[in-house]
């Protein structure tokens, strides 16, 4: 049997500040969204077991369970576009 080869996620410099920043943070509906999104790319994912543990982690220090924090990040999304306008919230140069 071939041994499984560890992949460096092409985001991951990225996405290890964003989980920094959920350690250090609070359960807010941005950091949870953030968390969701976060969960949902490292599943499965053959690498970044740092970011996976730690993902882990930021939901434990949030006391939620997985389906919690999907349930809630759903709430959110149908009430407001939080993470649209957080992410688009750039000045424009041109």
């Amino acid at each position: 049997m071939a041994d499984k080869k560890e992949l460096t996620h092409p985001q991951y410099k990225k996405d290890r500040e964003v989980v920094t920043g959920l350690l250090n943070g609070e359960a807010t509906d941005f950091n949870l969204i953030e968390l969701a999104r976060l969960r949902i790319r490292y599943d499965g994912f053959p690498g970044a077991r740092d970011i996976q543990q730690d993902l882990d982690k930021a939901l434990a220090n949030w006391s939620l369970t997985e389906d919690e924090l999907m349930a809630k990040t759903r709430e959110i999304h149908q009430t407001e576009m939080l993470y649209k306008a957080q992410r688009t919230k750039k000045e424009d140069w041109s």
